[in-house]
């Protein structure tokens, strides 16, 4: 007492001194004196007056003041700035309070003895101990993880409140570290690969195979698999895994050096376990030694516990760095990877480069060490098997290794079943995609119905895949269950069996069962590990070759301001060869027909494309405006500024150069207004000249501009190219080389550059090249012809767009916070599974149990036989009972557990169905201004992820929370049964492990909210740099977004470091509860030996040994059940969104309705929501039968809205609409839908057959189909398809062109038959061939039909009967075209006028009318 348990704490305490001096040489302290801190010191010095007290004088004289003095200095170390609390020091002082134990016993019975000694002098010994505990506090507790779980469990947790990233573990410095080795590992990769193409061929590799007598067709395929194999192997190979474990070398080494200290201490408490047993059978033994053991045990798994923790702390981090690491690199890479490298990957297929990949490399580093753990594992456990029973033990390990192929069989089973589901899931997020893509399609011919019996039909397949994969997995359940039953008693039958001497006692078979349960989770783990390894070597197969692809040539453009001229081409070639030079602030037009090659010209200019030959330079910087707009999400204002410096002035006048005045005005926050991920708040044309407007701001001195006037109204075109680009407009004094295919500019212009066929064919000014009557003559007389009224979805927020910013707002703050899941979501899921299957699987799991308890008691009891038949001979039909009992109670586990996993599965597989299909119907049956203001990736992740989660995840979870559940149970039973006094330890403890529990999970939830909410910004954002890099390169903004880059993963690193802390938090806790456990249960064992049979101590304390792993389970599972519970919850909202109104009614129009196609509008008023303005003021107009009538007006008129109005798309908030003298609004609405037709503007086709296509519910015959696709002027072309009718349409109809996707519309209304037939702007995508075959049709197929056409194109409309002027939501003019063009005073004459009908301006002279 006054040696050796004085001594053990403080060589604890010395052995880690030199590390603590170490720090405090290295950092001063800087941190401010806490009040915390200064009650530390104090307590130390008290603590040391009590130390000397109890020590003895050798003791005293050796250690007091330098220990003293190296406690001080700790504490010290502890002060510097964000330190948090030494795990050294919290260990000695366990130690010193554990030790003090017996030290106060002492005390307490001499003074009950009356006794005076000298430690009577410090009776308050233990409290001081216990004081001294306070340094289990942090000094800095914002950098406590106790302090960040309590703050998680009372409010939700912000990024805010996530600890600020050390140094070293920030993006940039893993990234430099990383990006340091991989250079060099890439040169040794690219060297070893230059000796593998160099090695000279064999003698027989240029033998000729047809010499060998091998047929040509052999020959081809060997060929093709060459080629292949070489795509295969010509980039650098087997470079990235050397990579990685040279960077986090000192991790690794770290976290293996824990994890084989902790693998030993884990063989150490079968050991104590076998010495406590022999301690109850010997009652001769001292009390003390029963003592002894029980502290070791309580030593050995807290030691085991914290060099775990350690383990899995370094494990988890380094996972964390290695993905960080990758996704930076793979960033990086991507930012400068050639246009050669980038073909060979799509834009989705980086992105999973960044986030599948990395995160598989994530995952697997985390247990890489179990690739020498798991054998290590396995032998030391044989091993000591060995020496419990001798040879024996090799029928439990026969029966262990004949379960690993049978297991492996299964695996592979369940593999197939797995893919096969894929598919099924593929195809059917591939309809619900199309669904998504389309639904307004769907809605407008009431085709709902045939779409939800195809997915329905998909998900019955794919439930049945998942029955047959869960009752496949419960063949598995079976054998795991049945596996340690089975091992125990083929070792134990075999052991008693050989010889009659072998009497199985206590200490054999608890010590075995206790190595046995070691022994089963290496067994588990090595083949999962296996295959996570083989999954792995494709990600890394994938990142090699992206990553060790070529770079872009940063000198095909040279940057040489010596130049005379701003733009210089010389001998360069690129598709052929190109010789230009471009004199400084000139405006230079490109034209050319489609195909010519002008992209191909300014990829050249910005060096995106490779040229072959020759030489390019500009002179200055550049500023580059795409074809197709490129906007971020970010605001406005930063989308123009794109990272330069604000100025005032210069910022507003580009704003209202490039007319973005007005659209400010629309917007919610004016130029703070966050633009949607790919602009998706803006139109076409805001987000051109969004683009044009951070060119302009850019003040570069040389501007590419790809045709960016196509995009935009014609009146808009005009005013930018005036106030912009123009010889007037802001860029004058500027070089600008314009793409366009704008006619009208053309005058304007210094010199035109025509191209044919990659050829610069002509270069001059306007009049010079026509009056050459050349290549340009020709353009002009095709594009002359097209020169158009083409219109776009212009100025302002329409108030639709103005309603979905709205709504989304709403939708982010409701779903701001995440509270806690409400009790009824889970009696749902419940309800879904059916209560007769959710009892009877309850019932069998609970017997299941109570024959796991059974048939250890029966062990417990076989154990005294040794003590029964001591010295005499064991009976055979005893020892034959004892095994047959033993073996059967194990088989009835396996069974048991086997009818309940398959009763789970089914109401598992009952509760998915149902789900899915109220999800899908309730989708199909919303309003469409549901789909307006939902973006539809919120959607499909309902059908993706969520339901995955409730095909997979819930069922697993729910099955392993019940058997863990159940685990906890049985083992707290087993040692009431075995120690009664047990009891009064459980109500504390439950107590303490509720409260941990509930923390952990309030606090774990949020973390992982915040992770995924970190995450998708990472995602997004390479996302869009991928959409974007010509752009970013082209203003040489790489640093920028890489330094973006860097950001945003470190704050996503900043809500998963916590999360790991959290786990470590949780997992030490609840390991420490279990080692209580585990102490109590062998405390309680030494205290009642004498009435306790050795069977039962060993029974109850190797139950305890198991407890900890089954109460950490226990949480997780809570956790993960609470986590994954919140998708029933998700798909319930949306199941439950209201609808809009019945599809059928019982109020039904007759077959033939409407017979003449009369529409009548009654005072008709239309608002979005009823808290919205109106957006049709009382409409009132007749229109006849068989008439045709134009709708036109500016944007936001209200022209789509009135024909979404006819189909009640958007009800009526006052007023009614009449076909043929019936009310709409009481119809069903696919009663009103499917008798009218509209060709909408977007051509939407479905993933499919033709046929399906055009008719997808098989109501008319295949002549019908063909007269109306003959109609349509594609009969020809499907006649020539090999499948016909039954060719696939790809997703969105992408192997078919923009013409023939309109045609097939125009062949769908032709085949509908109805008598009124709306056109929303039909031809606005379509070439001018399309247009006119479109029109032609029209005018005489429907010429019995009352047409409405909404036209942004004026000319379409010129030969209507009626055109109807809208404006603001009134109709301000409705007469025919001529009496509306002769009005000078009207909107119709200033549209027209715009346009370039009549007179207008924006055009030459050769097309000014296109009367």
């Amino acid at each position: 007492e006054r040696t050796v348990l004085v001594w053990l704490p403080l060589a604890f305490l010395w052995l880690c001194a030199p590390w603590h001096f170490a720090t405090l040489c290295r950092k001063p302290a800087k941190a401010p004196l806490s009040k915390l801190y200064i009650c530390k010191q104090v307590t130390l010095i008290i603590q040391q007056q009590s130390f000397e007290n109890i020590s003895s004088e050798i003791v005293q004289r050796t250690t007091s003041t330098e220990t003293m003095v190296v406690m001080l200095c700790q504490e010290c170390v502890r002060r510097r700035p964000r330190c948090v609390d030494s795990g050294s020091l919290f260990v000695f002082w366990l130690l010193q309070v554990l030790c003090a134990v017996f030290q106060f016993q002492t005390l307490l019975r001499d003074a009950l003895n009356k006794v005076l000694t000298p430690a009577l002098t410090a009776p308050h010994l233990p409290v001081l101990r216990i004081i001294a505990c306070i340094c289990c506090f942090g000094q800095n507790d914002q950098y406590d993880s106790t302090f960040m779980v309590i703050k998680g469990f009372k409010r939700p947790l912000v990024q805010e409140d996530m600890w600020d990233l050390n140094e070293k573990d920030s993006t940039q410095t893993i990234c430099q570290e990383f990006e340091d080795i991989m250079t060099k590992e890439l040169k040794k990769a690219h060297s070893r690969l230059q000796k593998k193409q160099n090695k000279p061929k064999t003698k027989t590799d240029h033998q000729n195979g047809l010499a060998k007598g091998v047929s040509q067709d052999v020959l081809v395929m060997k060929e093709k698999k060459k080629k292949k194999k070489d795509s295969e192997s010509n980039y650098p190979n087997s470079w990235l895994v050397p990579t990685i474990a040279k960077t986090f070398k000192g991790v690794l080494l770290e976290s293996a050096l824990f994890k084989l200290i902790q693998d030993l201490l884990s063989f150490a408490s079968p050991q104590l376990l076998k010495l406590m047993i022999s301690f109850t059978q010997d009652t001769a033994s001292h009390a003390w030694t029963g003592y002894l053991y029980a502290v070791l045990l309580l030593v050995v798994a807290f030691l085991q516990s914290v060099f775990l923790q350690q383990y899995f702390q370094r494990c988890f981090i380094l996972g964390m760095k290695v993905r960080t690491a990758l996704m930076a690199a793979v960033y990086k890479k991507a930012l400068v990877v050639s246009n050669d490298s980038r073909k060979e990957s799509t834009a989705g297929e980086i992105v999973n480069l960044m986030s599948a990949d990395a995160q598989r490399f994530n995952d697997v580093t985390n247990f890489i060490h179990l690739l020498w753990s798991c054998p290590l594992q396995i032998i030391l456990a044989i091993a000591f098997l060995w020496i419990e029973l001798g040879p024996s033990v090799l029928a439990g390990l026969l029966t262990m290794v004949l379960l690993v192929p049978i297991n492996g069989w299964l695996a592979t089973k369940s593999r197939g079943f797995q893919v096969e589901n894929m598919k099924f899931k593929d195809k059917r997020m591939k309809i619900v995609n199309d669904i998504l893509n389309g639904i307004k399609v769907l809605k407008y011919y009431a085709w709902e119905s045939s779409f939800e019996a195809q997915v329905q039909e998909i998900r019955e397949k794919e439930l049945k895949v998942m029955r047959k994969f869960a009752y496949l997995s419960s063949v598995s359940t079976f054998i795991f269950s049945c596996a340690p039953a089975i091992v125990s008693l083929a070792t134990f039958a075999v052991f008693v069996s050989v010889s009659p001497d072998n009497i199985l006692d206590a200490e054999k078979a608890f010590t075995s069962i206790s190595l046995f349960n070691i022994l089963r989770f290496p067994l588990a783990m090595l083949p999962q590990l296996i295959s996570t390894m083989v999954q792995t070597t494709v990600s890394k197969k994938r990142l090699e070759k992206f990553l060790s692809g070529d770079d872009l040539d940063t000198m095909a453009v040279t940057r040489d301001d010596s130049h005379s001229v701003a733009v210089s081409m010389t001998d360069a070639i690129i598709l052929f060869s190109i010789s230009l030079d471009i004199k400084p602030g000139r405006l230079v037009a490109v034209v050319g027909a489609v195909g010519s090659g002008k992209t191909s010209l300014i990829s050249a200019l910005l060096g995106e494309l490779h040229s072959l030959k020759g030489r390019i330079n500009i002179k200055g910087s550049v500023a580059y405006v795409p074809q197709q707009a490129w906007i971020q999400n970010a605001t406005l204002k930063d989308n123009i500024l794109f990272g330069s410096n604000l100025y005032e002035e210069r910022y507003l006048s580009v704003v209202d150069a490039c007319a973005l005045g007005p659209d400010l005005d629309l917007l919610p926050g004016r130029d703070h207004t966050e633009i949607g991920e790919k602009g998706i708040n803006l139109s076409g044309g805001q987000k051109q000249r969004v683009s044009l407007a951070r060119a302009v701001y850019s003040s570069a001195d040389v501007y590419l501009l790809d045709d960016p006037l196509s995009a935009v109204d014609s009146h808009v075109g005009k005013h930018l190219f005036e106030r912009v680009i123009g010889p007037k407009g802001l860029l004058k004094d500027k070089t600008r080389i314009l793409v366009t295919h704008g006619i009208g500019f053309l005058p304007y212009v210094d010199e035109i550059v025509v191209l044919v066929n990659g050829v610069v064919s002509e270069v001059g000014s306007y009049d010079g090249l026509r009056a050459s009557k050349g290549a340009f003559s020709e353009f002009l007389e095709t594009y002359g012809k097209e020169e158009s009224n083409n219109a776009d979805a212009r100025k302002g927020l329409s108030p639709i767009q103005h309603l979905h910013f709205l709504l989304r707002l709403e939708y982010y703050h409701k779903f701001k916070h995440i509270l806690q899941v409400k009790f009824s979501v889970y009696l749902q899921y419940l309800r879904s599974m059916g209560w007769c299957f959710v009892t009877w699987s309850f019932l069998f799991y609970f017997i299941q149990n109570v024959a796991v308890i059974g048939q250890n008691l029966w062990l417990s009891d076989w154990t005294e036989d040794s003590v029964k038949y001591f010295n005499t001979t064991y009976p055979t039909h005893i020892r034959d009972m004892r095994i047959g009992v033993f073996g059967a109670l194990g088989l009835a586990q396996g069974f048991l557990v086997f009818f309940g996993t398959i009763l789970l599965a089914d109401g598992s597989i009952s509760a998915s169905r149902t789900l899915h299909t109220n999800l899908l119907s309730n989708i199909l049956k919303v309003p469409m201004v549901f789909f307006d203001t939902t973006p539809s990736g919120r959607i499909v992740n309902r059908f993706a992820k969520d339901i995955f989660t409730v095909d997979e995840m819930i069922p697993m979870s729910f099955r392993s929370w019940i058997l863990c559940l159940l685990g906890v149970l049985g083992t707290l039973f087993i040692i009431c049964l075995a120690t009664p006094i047990f009891t009064a330890v459980i109500v504390p403890m439950a107590i303490v492990y509720y409260f941990v529990q509930r923390f952990y999970v309030a606090t774990s939830r949020q973390l992982r909210r915040l992770d995924s909410v970190s995450r998708s910004p990472i995602y997004s954002h390479f996302g869009e740099t991928v959409s974007g890099l010509s752009v970013i390169r082209a203003y040489g903004h790489q640093k920028r977004f890489l330094k973006q880059n860097e950001d945003t993963i470190d704050q996503n690193l900043k809500s998963v470091y916590p999360w790991i802390v959290s786990n470590r938090w949780l997992a030490m806790r609840l390991e420490s509860l279990g080692n209580l456990v585990v102490f109590f249960a062998a405390l309680f064992a030494v205290i009642s030996r004498d009435s306790l049979k050795s069977g039962l101590v060993g029974l109850s304390i190797s139950y305890a040994l198991n407890v900890t792993q089954t109460l950490n389970w226990l949480v997780r599972m809570t956790s993960e059940l609470e986590t994954n519970i919140v998708a029933v919850e998700r798909v319930r909202e949306y199941a439950e969104i209201e609808n809009e109104a019945p599809w059928i009614t019982s109020n039904r129009p007759p077959d033939d309705w409407p017979t003449a196609g009369n529409i009548g509008f009654d005072n008709y008023k239309v608002r979005y929501r009823p808290e919205l303005e109106l957006i049709l003021h009382g409409i009132t107009c007749d229109i006849a039968s068989t008439e045709k009538i134009g709708i036109v007006g500016r944007t936001g008129a209200g022209k789509s809205s009135l024909t979404n109005c006819l189909f009640r798309i958007i009800e009526a908030s006052e007023g009614r609409i009449l076909i043929d003298g019936i009310d709409i609004s009481t119809l069903g609405l696919h009663d009103l839908r499917s008798r009218l037709t509209i060709i909408p503007q977007d051509p939407v086709l479905f993933s499919g057959t033709l046929r399906m296509n055009l008719d997808p519910f098989e109501k008319s015959s295949d002549e019908e189909i063909w007269s109306v696709l003959e109609l349509a002027h594609l009969k020809d072309y499907v006649r020539g398809l090999p499948a016909g009718l039954q060719h696939e349409v790809s997703e969105g109809g992408e192997n078919l062109s923009v013409g023939q996707r309109q045609l097939l519309c125009l062949a769908r209304a032709l085949l509908r038959k109805s008598r009124i037939l709306i056109l929303d702007e039909a031809t606005a995508a379509v070439d001018l061939e399309t247009d006119d075959l479109i029109q032609n049709t029209i005018r005489t197929e429907f010429s019995h039909c009352t047409v409405l056409t909404i036209a942004h194109r004026l000319n379409t409309i010129l030969d209507s009967s009626r055109v109807m002027v809208l404006d603001s939501g009134k109709i301000v003019e409705f007469d025919s075209p001529s009496v509306l063009l002769n009005n000078q005073q009207g909107h119709f004459y200033s549209m027209a006028k715009d346009a370039g009908i009549r007179g207008g301006t924006s055009a030459p002279k050769n097309i000014s009318s296109v009367l």
